[in-house]
This record gives structure tokens, sequence and C-alpha cells, in this order.
């Protein structure tokens, strides 16, 4: 099931695409948005499910699709340097802020949640904030069960579905405060999520997925999830070992090679570029960079 957010009469409603993609069959309004879905457990998927047949459709052509998610319950999870490409290929770039070697374990950081926007929405962009600003195309998944110390055979099963984001990222600010993320990757209104919600149970294998981004049509990273140094089911284990995971939690997986701030000369985002993050199975993201004051 592809779960959509979307507004209609002013109202924001849950619905689910139909008709091979084309439309948008509208979920009762009691059953509340995709967030109540996720968090609401087996029985409102079924609810939803149910519903389905028989719900009023408008073509997908003529809604505009939010972020599938909006209510977060903590920061979006992020993972670094998860496909050894990446990492590779940032060597010596980082402002002397490299790793004496490969790490061991993922690398773990958080985004704040005002940083998410629709997967049709324009990306701020701030000269006077960075003036190297990023895109990493990405796989993120959604929690749908509560667990702690996650046994990584078991990771899997607490994953409610699948979609995709963009990390875009502040280099300057990333290297800026003493070598942590959190600043370079939180700036508002940057991050695109969406374009829908897929359930778990249409992605039968999430190593199997061919990630890419374009910049205006110029293909920029095009790789496979199974490139993963740490596959999802190692990240959601590590991640939750000692700290719970809820439903609704976000978790972003990395992004392989390709970025900007690793070419030479270097590339970053301007006023005006279009965006395009896709991931098999899962859509695409469709983003212009808009002079926006963030200062």
């Amino acid at each position: 099931m592809k779960l959509a957010a979307l507004t209609i009469d002013g109202a924001r409603r849950a619905g689910v695409l139909v008709e091979a993609g084309t439309a948008v069959a509208l979920l009762p309004e009691a059953l509340g948005t995709v967030d109540d879905l996720v968090r609401g457990g087996p029985s409102a998927m079924a609810a939803a499910q149910s519903a389905v047949d028989g719900a009023p459709t408008v073509p997908l052509a003529a809604v505009r699709l939010e972020a599938p998610l909006q209510r977060f319950n903590r920061d979006i999870l992020c993972t670094g340097w998860n496909y050894w490409d990446h990492f590779e290929e940032s060597r010596g770039k980082r402002g002397g802020q490299d790793p004496a070697d490969r790490p061991t374990r993922p690398t773990f950081f958080t985004k704040g949640p005002d940083t998410v926007i629709g997967p049709s929405d324009d990306i701020a962009y701030d000269p006077a904030l960075s003036d190297r600003w990023d895109y990493e195309a990405e796989i993120a998944l959604v929690i749908g069960r509560d667990g702690r110390s996650i046994p990584e055979a078991e990771a899997l099963g607490h994953v409610f579905g699948y979609l995709v984001a963009n990390d875009v990222s502040q280099r300057d600010l990333q290297r800026a405060h003493g070598g942590q993320w959190l600043k370079g990757k939180s700036i508002d209104a940057t991050m695109p999520l969406g374009p829908w919600l897929t359930t778990a149970d249409e992605v039968p294998d999430p190593g199997g997925l061919r990630v890419q981004c374009e910049v205006n049509g110029e293909l920029r990273q095009d790789a496979s999830s199974a490139q993963m140094a740490f596959p999802i089911a190692r990240l959601i284990a590590e991640l939750s070992h000692g700290m719970t995971l809820r439903a609704g939690d976000v978790l972003l997986t990395g992004t392989p090679s390709g970025i900007g701030s690793a070419r030479d000369p270097q590339v970053f985002l301007r006023d005006g570029d279009t965006v395009v993050t896709r991931v098999g199975g899962l859509g695409e993201l469709r983003n212009r960079v808009v002079r926006t004051s963030l200062v």
C-alpha cells in the first residue's frame, strides 16, 4: 500500500494510490492522517485496507502531495557514511575532520523536523547563511512498532514502510561546529520527503533498491542499496541498542557517492536549480532550489 498525504478543501486527508498510481483513493476522515495510521497498529491498517474499495478517488495529477509524515516524535534520525564509495570519495575533503579509518559500526546523527518539506515543495536557499548547499539522495524508513535492543534478525519487522528523502546539507556549517553534524543538517525547509509512504510488505528486498539524484537533468548519484556498508536491519539493531525506537520515528539510511562537495571541482546547489531524487519502487521527489531569507 502506498499512503499519501494531501489537502482537499482545506483539510488534511490520507489517501492510497490506486489505478496503477494514477489516482488516490481518499480514506475516511475518521481514520486520521498518515501519522495516525503509522501509530495505529495493525487494526488501523486493516481499517484503511477495507476502506479503499468504494472510496472516492481523485486523479493524482489533480492533487498536491504533502510530506507523508508531519508529526514527529523527535528529530529525524540519520545515518552517515553508509556507502563506502561515498565515504572514500570525501576522504581528505572533510576540512581536517576525517576519521582515522573506516568506521566499524554505523555513524548516527539527527536533524531537526522543521527541515521536512513535501515532494514538490521548494528547497529553501539562503547564500547569506551558507554557500555550500549539497544534495544527498537517500532511502528513508519509518518505524511502525516500538522496540528497544531489537535483534538484527527481527529488525525489518519493526519497519512500517519506506520513502524517499534528500538530506540537503550545508557543508561549511557541517564543518564549523566542532565536527558534529546537527547544525549543518538542520536548516529549515531543506529536506524533501515523500512522495508517499510505501508499506514494508511492498518492499520485499530493501537491499535491492536503486537510488538516484539528478540536478538540472544531470545524473549526479546512481547506486543500489545493496552497496550499503551496513544494511538496514543492522542500522535498526545498532540504533535501538539500549534506545527505544517508537512508531513514527523516521530514519535516513545514508547517501551514495556523487555528492557535490566531493567533486573536482566542487559543485553546489544554487537558486533556480531543479533537484530530482528517486528510489526504485518508492517514487520520486522533484524540488526547486529557491532563494529564501533564513537569517
